[in-house]
């Protein structure tokens, strides 16, 4: 047992690994993130071609306009969570085939019908830039990278606005609604910094490759979103919020849509280099304290009933939720950073 395996109650890799046609992604990526298996692994390569064939993918797909949108044209926003922008966001998640024929029509048509005109991805049904939020644009920017995109001068495009919007650099246009200042500012949390839109932000930054980083000043806005997410105790969550902390902070779920949880704090922080940051050690204990005696992680929160397939059942034994927590445990405690 690899020695990041000794702060889990039992091993639930075996579990992971079972073949599941509700759940095929689960395999694929328990196989290549926590086995390190490579890509071209004939078991790899069996897992991954699943995912198109049995599960939530086909489901999703199979809901698709022959235009590429799902429910009706436009924007794509809502209504949440069946309509073409969180198709995006969950096919990217569930690991989708970025060369399938119907996700680069998801892709086209969302790049189409989903950009403002200040370049970034806006929630209107008829784009306009005060529908543009780091929440929003951090998931879509995640998604489109690992759908294939990355390269799309419009996914670069929206990548310098997102950037440029967190650091308020080269005189940046704040609006009233939408993003209104730097910081992951948003008027949807009463022009208060968001930290679930600093997660997503911080997501999509994370994805572009190191050697790119330097042209779209990516590493100072990774900075402001380190030093706002460590601004509080993860494991609080007492960021600035509209009301009060939200309980979901503390509901482990998937898939994550706008809100977050302190699984998803952790995992960012740890990827931008963070992981033996004592102000980590209490989201830590969290994290560890959620396991059952087999090892495993409950869903507590779901999107039950919402999605054009289900995933899971909220109150069980969750393989997406323990898969999350064991790629943050392994990438941690497998280099002895705690």
């Amino acid at each position: 047992m690899p020695d990041w395996q000794n702060v889990l109650n039992n091993d639930p890799i075996p579990w992971l690994l079972e073949p599941d046609s509700e759940n095929p992604s689960v395999r694929y990526f328990a196989l290549r993130d926590l086995l390190d298996r490579p890509e071209d692994d004939p078991e790899v390569e069996a897992a991954r071609a699943a995912i198109m064939t049995t599960g939530p993918v086909p489901a999703i797909l199979d809901a698709q306009y022959p235009d590429g949108y799902w429910v009706k044209p436009g924007g794509g926003y809502s209504p949440k969570y069946r309509s073409t922008v969180w198709q995006i966001i969950f096919l990217a998640e569930l690991g989708a085939d970025p060369a399938d024929e119907r996700v680069r029509r998801g892709c086209e048509y969302l790049l189409s019908h989903s950009i403002a005109a200040n370049g970034a991805f806006s929630a209107y049904q008829k784009p306009v830039p005060s529908g543009s939020i780091p929440c929003l644009n951090g998931n879509l920017l995640y998604a489109l990278q690992r759908l294939g995109y990355a390269d799309d001068p419009r996914v670069q495009a929206a990548l310098e606005w997102l950037v440029r919007a967190i650091t308020g650099e080269g005189d940046f246009r704040y609006l009233k609604s939408g993003t209104c200042g730097p910081c992951f500012a948003c008027s949807a949390n009463e022009g208060q910094p968001c930290a679930w839109g600093a997660n997503k932000a911080m997501k999509a930054l994370i994805a572009v490759p190191p050697e790119r980083r330097g042209a779209l000043a990516v590493q100072r806005a990774l900075k402001v979103g380190a030093e706002f997410l460590l601004s509080r105790d993860p494991a609080v969550a007492d960021y600035p919020y509209t009301q009060r902390v939200s309980s979901t902070w503390f509901k482990f779920g998937f898939p994550l849509t706008y809100w977050s949880d302190v699984l998803e704090t952790t995992a960012v922080l740890v990827e931008l280099g963070y992981g033996s940051d004592p102000r980590l050690t209490n989201a830590f204990q969290l994290i560890l304290s959620k396991q059952d005696a087999q090892g495993r992680w409950k869903l507590e929160n779901s999107l039950g009933g919402k999605m054009w397939a289900d995933i899971e059942e909220k109150g069980k034994p969750s393989k997406w939720v323990t898969l999350r927590a064991l790629r943050v445990l392994k990438k941690t405690y497998g280099r002895n950073e705690l």
